[in-house]
């Protein structure tokens, strides 16, 4: 279970991905007969945003975004043209935007940044489902 999209850069690729990204987790669901929590919608319609953001406003061209399933975690890869990997940043009360990253590896259960031949691919992963209780299983970022 999986989809990939070429995103085109420009303003509306962002609200394009995360309704790509909602509806992916929709037809997972309809589908397959995957359970999916509002959380994990939400926290992947999160990612996605974050991700394309920053790949969008660093790296020159064009963003391929893939989605897929594996196991009970939904993977959220975005490749873009620029090698520079991304690192996340000491924590500042007084800046001001570029927390993109931060929050991103707050809310994965996994995080990956890997240079590719051409440019660099980033990883994240989202539990599809919340543990009894409502907490998240393994928020953690590696």
């Amino acid at each position: 279970m999986q989809v990939t999209v070429a995103l085109d850069g420009d303003g509306a690729c962002i609200a394009q991905a995360r309704h790509l990204a909602a509806d992916f987790l929709s037809r997972v669901q309809a589908e397959h007969g995957l359970s999916v929590s509002q959380r994990a919608v939400d926290l992947t319609q999160l990612v996605v945003s974050e991700l394309v953001t920053n790949a969008r406003k660093y790296a020159p061209g064009p963003v391929l975004m893939e989605l897929r399933i594996v196991g009970d975690v939904v993977e959220v890869v975005v490749w873009d043209s620029d090698p520079v990997l991304p690192v996340a940043r000491a924590a500042d009360a007084g800046r001001v935007g570029q927390h993109g990253l931060e929050i991103v590896m707050a809310v994965a259960q996994g995080f990956e940044a890997q240079r590719e031949p051409v440019g660099k691919r980033i990883t994240a992963r989202i539990a599809l489902e919340n543990e009894p209780g409502g907490a998240l299983r393994g928020t953690r970022a590696v």
